[in-house]
C-alpha cells in the first residue's frame, strides 16, 4: 500500500509530460511527507468542456464518495485495491467516469522484518515524475451554505497493485504506476470497458518499476508534522 509519498516541486514539469491545460492557482506546497487527509495536486480531464480541459487541481487524499455524510470517510480510503474496484460501491462510479493521475517525486513505504520496520524512499532513477493511478470524487458539504465556494471537496484515492520485484521484498503491494504514454487513455472520459482499461494498466505497472531506485531513510518521515528535504536522503 502506499501511506506517504512525496511531492517535491513536481507542477511545473507535470505540463509538458501530461499536457495540462489548466494549472490551479491555488495548488498545495511542496511536501516531502505527504499523509492521507493532506492535500496535493491531481490530473484530471473536466467532460464539462468539448474537448475535455486536463487539469492539474487541488485534492484531498481519501476519497469521500457523493453520498457519504461526512468528509471523516476519506480517511479509511486513501489507497484501493486494483481488484477491488468494480465490486466495492465506494469506488466503482469513479472507476467508470472519474479516473485521476496523481503525481509524486516519489513515495515511502515501510519494510517489516523480525527487528522492526525500516522506511524506503522509492522514486525512479532519473529523476523523472512518478505517476499514481487515482480516482475521484466531488462531495458537497451540507454544512456549508449554497452560495459558499469552499463547499465543494474535490477528493482521491491512489489505487494499488500486488508489488513486483523488487519491490515485493519491501512491502507486498505498490502504487499502481502509469507510464507518461498511458496518460491519455487512463484519463480518457470516454472509454466504454474500464475493466479492460484497468487490467492493461495493472499489466503495464511492472515496466515502471524497471526504472525504480530505493534507499532506506530516516525513521522521521514516521511522524507526520516533520517535512523536509533530509526525510529523502539515504541513511
Amino acid at each position: 500500500m502506499c501511506g506517504r509519498f512525496v511531492v517535491a516541486n513536481v507542477a511545473s514539469e507535470l505540463v509538458g509530460v501530461l499536457r495540462v491545460d489548466v494549472e490551479s492557482d491555488d495548488l498545495p506546497a511542496p511536501s516531502y511527507n505527504v499523509a492521507p487527509t493532506s492535500q496535493v495536486g491531481i490530473v484530471l480531464d473536466s467532460a464539462k468542456t468539448d474537448p475535455p480541459t486536463r487539469r492539474l487541481e487541488p485534492a484531498r487524499w481519501g476519497l469521500v464518495p457523493s453520498w457519504a455524510k461526512d468528509v471523516k470517510v476519506g480517511a479509511r480510503a486513501f489507497n484501493a485495491r486494483s481488484e477491488e474496484l468494480e465490486d466495492k460501491p465506494m469506488f466503482r462510479q469513479a472507476l467508470i467516469k472519474r479516473r485521476a493521475i496523481v503525481p509524486a517525486t516519489g513515495y515511502y513505504e515501510w519494510q517489516t522484518t523480525d527487528e522492526g520496520k525500516t522506511p524506503y524512499f522509492i522514486h525512479p532513477a532519473d529523476g523523472s515524475p512518478l505517476l499514481f493511478a487515482g480516482l475521484y470524487e466531488w462531495w458537497k458539504d451540507p454544512a456549508k451554505a449554497e452560495d459558499d465556494p469552499t463547499k465543494w471537496v474535490l477528493s482521491f484515492t491512489i489505487i494499488t497493485r500486488d508489488a513486483v520485484a523488487p519491490l515485493g521484498s519491501i512491502h507486498d503491494r505498490m502504487p499502481l504506476f502509469l507510464d507518461a504514454d498511458f496518460a491519455d487513455a487512463w484519463l480518457d472520459t470516454e472509454v466504454d470497458n474500464v475493466g479492460d482499461l484497468l487490467d492493461a494498466a495493472v499489466d503495464a505497472a511492472p515496466q515502471v518499476v524497471t526504472g525504480l531506485t530505493d534507499h532506506v531513510v530516516s525513521s522521521a518521515v514516521g511522524n507526520v508534522r516533520n517535512d523536509s528535504p533530509e526525510l529523502i536522503q539515504p541513511v
